[in-house]
């Protein structure tokens, strides 16, 4: 099938997702987002672009990026080079980590822009892995509510800010109104919800755990297995029934994780 043109942005706007190929875990521990978090800091200045949100999943990554000196295209090739190569000689690793064409989507004025913000934000909510947005680490959320300073400056946080109200006391309260608002906000989806197939499946398994087949995980320890059961289960929306097919691990086992 071939490739739809990527839809320009008038005023350099995007909403983009970069998540990883199959699926698969781009952060491994919380010194690799640092680490991106880095990258993104070391090309702001290099490639002119500005960011005004962000959030890091273990398999993806939202950005609310303006575009500066380069284009969109050189820029994501600049932040997806460095982190995998960084990424590649940790893990002693080869080949892609990302998806091969990252998505995105021109943002072309106040309201959709405000939108972005807030449905990038919620994703560790959704996630059900915070109940209070200003805990998760890993987002633009908690410096905009003023829970953590932004050290690192990454962020263009007074031009969202004077969205909501000049007065910085007022633009906070409704900053955080306009979050706790219930909503049923749309933007550019993950597409999490095509299954893999089986054999892609157990390509994957066997990567991920270093094993010649998916039922050599019925050899682990139970502690072990089922922390392996879990990472499958919630990392690449994989059924039950695909995982018992297989591991050739007991349904009511899996059922149980």
């Amino acid at each position: 099938m071939p490739r739809h043109a990527r839809l320009k942005s008038d005023n350099g706007l995007y909403h983009i997702i970069l998540r990883g190929i199959n699926r698969q875990r781009i952060f491994e521990e919380e010194l690799d987002k640092e680490k991106f978090l880095l990258v993104l800091h070391k090309y702001k200045e290099i490639s002119g672009y500005q960011i005004y949100a962000y959030c890091l999943m273990s398999n993806h990554v939202h950005l609310l990026l303006k575009v500066g000196k380069e284009t969109l295209e050189q820029i994501m090739r600049r932040i997806c080079g460095s982190y995998v190569y960084w990424y590649n000689h940790k893990y002693d690793r080869i080949g892609n980590l990302f998806q091969d064409r990252f998505k995105s989507e021109p943002v072309e004025d106040e309201a959709y822009f405000l939108t972005a913000l807030r449905y990038i934000h919620y994703n560790p909510f959704k996630a059900g892995l915070v109940k209070n947005l200003e805990f998760y680490r890993w987002s633009s959320y908690q410096f905009y509510s003023r829970f953590q300073n932004d050290t690192l400056g990454l962020l263009e946080t007074d031009l969202v800010m004077k969205m909501f109200d000049n007065d910085p006391k007022k633009a906070l309260k409704s900053f955080k109104e306009y979050h706790q608002k219930e909503n049923d906000d749309t933007c550019l989806e993950i597409e999490e919800n095509r299954r893999l197939n089986d054999y892609k499946a157990t390509e994957i398994i066997k990567s991920l755990f270093k094993v010649n087949s998916g039922r050599e995980l019925q050899k682990f320890d139970l502690q072990r297995r089922d922390g392996c059961l879990r990472r499958i289960k919630n990392d690449y929306h994989l059924s039950n029934r695909q995982i018992e097919r297989i591991t050739g691990i007991s349904r009511k086992i899996i059922d149980k994780i």
